[in-house]
């Protein structure tokens, strides 16, 4: 039977609704190989959200190249949350969607201003949604 809360899934329907990659990222916090996922290389316009409630967290243009294999962002868009994470005898910071509590990578202070942030993020936590343009070109009459 399915939760009535459709934030509040257990771990079966997390597994249901997710790959098993997605599930091992979002719900057992861990991440996937660097360069492997399908967004850290992407460069269409558009909103970065949630995969596992659809929560919109970044947009595609504070989006950069950071180098390490994963999709950086400067700044997110929608509420995250972060938590300190000591995992691995480091003090990092766990970034998590506040929605669902899907966890999607981690925050490090070597980011591009005008934050100084760098949203690192797992491609496996991710959808994306592309813009549509406002005013499309009128096609050409003839």
């Amino acid at each position: 039977m399915a939760s009535p809360d459709p934030l509040y899934r257990t771990d079966v329907e997390w597994q249901q609704r997710l790959t098993p990659l997605e599930f091992q990222v979002c719900r057992c916090s861990a991440t996937e190989p660097a360069f492997s996922g399908c967004y850290w290389d992407h460069h269409e316009s558009g909103i970065y959200t949630c995969r596992g409630c659809g929560q919109s967290l970044f947009d595609s243009r504070h989006k950069f190249d950071s180098g390490s294999g994963w999709p950086s962002f400067y700044q997110g868009i929608g509420v995250l949350q972060l938590l300190e994470d000591h995992q691995y005898g480091l003090l990092r910071t766990e970034v998590r969607c506040a929605q669902c509590h899907s966890h999607l990578g981690h925050r490090f202070d070597d980011g591009p201003m005008p934050t100084g942030k760098r949203f690192c993020i797992n491609s496996a936590a991710l959808s994306f949604q592309a813009a549509h343009p406002l005013d499309p070109s009128p096609e050409k009459q003839t």
